[in-house]
C-alpha cells in the first residue's frame, strides 16, 4: 500500500521538474537572440573592431609624433633646408636622426598593413617590428654620438623605444583578448538561438499543465456511501 503512493509522488516529481525544464528552454527570446546576432554579424561586416580602430589609430599617433619631434630637431638645429640635407643627403649613422623617422615609418607600415588592411590576429607583425625598434635604438645609444647633441638625443630614441612597446601591450592585452572573448559570445548566443529554434513557437504554459494529486482513497468513500445508499431506496 505504502508503494503505491511513492509512484505516485515520484511520477508527480517528474512530471513537475520536466515542466520547469521546458518552461525555462521556452523562456528563450528569440527575438533578442537574432537582435544579438545581428550586432555581431554587423560588427564583422565592418570588417574592424573598435578596440582594433583604436590600435590604429594609436600607430598613427606613433608616426606623427616621432615625425613632428623630427621637424622640431630640424629647426633648433639651422633650419630644416640646411640640417635636412646634413641628415638626409649628408647621411651619418652616428649623428643624424633620420633613421628613427625611418623606424617610425617602418613600424606603421608593418603593422597597418598586418592589422588593418589583413586583419591579422597574432601577434608576430608587432613581435618583429618591437624587437627590431628595440635592437636597432639600443645599437644606436651605444654606438652614436646623439647625446653630445642636446636634449633630442635623448627624447627621441627613448620616445621610440616606449611608443614601440606600448603597442606591443595594447595589441596583446586588449585587442586579441577582446575580439576572441567577442567571438566566443557570438558563438554562445548562435548555438542558443540554434536550440530556441527547435522548440514550437505555440508551445504554452497550460499545454503541459498536470492536473492536481487526488485524495488517496476518495474513489473507494465514494463506492461505500452508494452502497450504503442502495438499501435506503430500495425501502
Amino acid at each position: 500500500m505504502n508503494q503505491l503512493p511513492n509512484d505516485m509522488e515520484n511520477t508527480l516529481t517528474g512530471s513537475q521538474s520536466s515542466h520547469a525544464s521546458l518552461r525555462d528552454v521556452h523562456s528563450i527570446n528569440p527575438t533578442q537572440l537574432m537582435a544579438r546576432i545581428e550586432s555581431y554579424e554587423g560588427r564583422e561586416k565592418k570588417g574592424i573592431s573598435d578596440v582594433r580602430r583604436t590600435f590604429c589609430l594609436f600607430v598613427t599617433f606613433d608616426l606623427l609624433f616621432v615625425t613632428l619631434l623630427w621637424i622640431i630637431e630640424l629647426n633648433v638645429n639651422g633650419g630644416i633646408e640646411n640640417t635636412l640635407e646634413k641628415e638626409v643627403v649628408q647621411y651619418d649613422y652616428y649623428s643624424s636622426y633620420f633613421d628613427i623617422f625611418l623606424l617610425a615609418v617602418f613600424r606603421f607600415k608593418v603593422l597597418i598593413l598586418a592589422y588593418a588592411v589583413c586583419r591579422l590576429r597574432h601577434w608576430w607583425a608587432i613581435a618583429l617590428t618591437t624587437a627590431v625598434t628595440s635592437a636597432f635604438l639600443l645599437a644606436k645609444v651605444i654606438l652614436s654620438k646623439l647625446f653630445s647633441q642636446g636634449a633630442f638625443g635623448y627624447v627621441l630614441p627613448i620616445i621610440s623605444f616606449i611608443l614601440a612597446w606600448i603597442e606591443t601591450w595594447f595589441l596583446d592585452f586588449k585587442v586579441l583578448p577582446q575580439e576572441a572573448e567577442e567571438e566566443n559570445r557570438l558563438l554562445i548566443v548562435q548555438d542558443a538561438s540554434e536550440r530556441a529554434a527547435l522548440i514550437p513557437a505555440g508551445l504554452s504554459d497550460g499545454q503541459f499543465y498536470s492536473p492536481p494529486e487526488s485524495e488517496a482513497g476518495s474513489e473507494e468513500e465514494a463506492e461505500e456511501k452508494q452502497d450504503s445508499e442502495k438499501p435506503l431506496l430500495e425501502l
